[in-house]
């Protein structure tokens, strides 16, 4: 049973990283203290805290017991009617952000993405692939994709530093509207090598669309964010409103 129960006290201590509950100290509980709160022995407390510390997520001192590394998990603030990019809440936490571009081709955009940006038939769009690290480790990886007329500007080079978005706009190219989906995954087989994870590992998904002040659709990219290493904090004003039964922004998906 110390398997299970080990994984499962990890996984907790792992969802109450990424929420930011260890933000103020860093400073985990004692073992002892984490043993007698969710029923489990000393060895299997001490199990749980070496896989997340082999995860990179937390360490410990001599005397001083466990804490929350630095670096190791963001959130990003969002107000309503505002958009920040994730780098911001890196760079606040002291960490450098570096893009490593991993896929930079011209392709036929799949059904879906062709169908938000608005193209028919096999038109080629360009597609690029990265991988972005918060100081050594993985934060995400990003598929962006941009319909050819707005392409050109892009190299692979200008793709993996300032970014894609970043070159677009000081091409002349000003987003006027980012309409941003979120919905939970899990790392692929060829997404989990990426960020360096198991097959099957959670991981947040956000898709933003990009839209000129003509409504044409600039460039669409999608996130693959560890769910472990980063959330999305949303502030909504006036809820509830005509339906209570749910927050705003949230869909049920069929």
């Amino acid at each position: 049973m110390t398997g299970p129960r080990f994984s499962r006290l990890a996984a907790e201590l792992r969802e109450r990283i990424s929420l930011g509950d260890y933000a103020t100290s860093g400073a985990l509980e004692s073992e002892a203290e984490l043993g007698r709160r969710h029923d489990v022995s000393r060895v299997t407390v001490r199990r749980a805290l070496e896989q997340l510390r082999d995860e990179g997520l937390i360490g410990a001192r001599r005397g001083s017991g466990w804490f929350v590394l630095s670096g190791t998990s963001f959130g990003q603030s969002i107000a309503l009617g505002s958009f920040q990019h994730a780098g911001s809440a890196v760079s606040e936490a002291g960490v450098p952000l570096v893009r490593r571009v991993t896929g930079y081709e011209y392709r036929p955009a799949p059904a879906d993405v062709a169908r938000l940006l608005e193209l028919s038939g096999e038109v080629e769009t360009l597609r690029v692939q990265a991988v972005r690290f918060a100081g050594a480790h993985p934060l995400d990886v990003v598929t962006e994709w941009v319909p050819l007329e707005f392409a050109a500007p892009v190299s692979r080079a200008d793709a993996q530093d300032p970014g894609v978005w970043e070159t677009l706009r000081r091409n002349g190219h000003a987003v006027d509207v980012v309409r941003q989906s979120i919905a939970a995954t899990a790392a692929s087989t060829t997404i989990a090598p990426l960020l360096d994870v198991a097959e099957g590992t959670p991981v947040l998904l956000v898709r933003r669309l990009a839209l000129l002040g003509d409504a044409r659709p600039l460039a669409l990219s999608e996130h693959r964010y560890l769910g472990h290493r980063f959330r999305l904090d949303v502030e909504f004003r006036g809820w509830p409103g005509t339906a209570a039964t749910e927050p705003p922004g949230v869909t049920p998906i069929p």
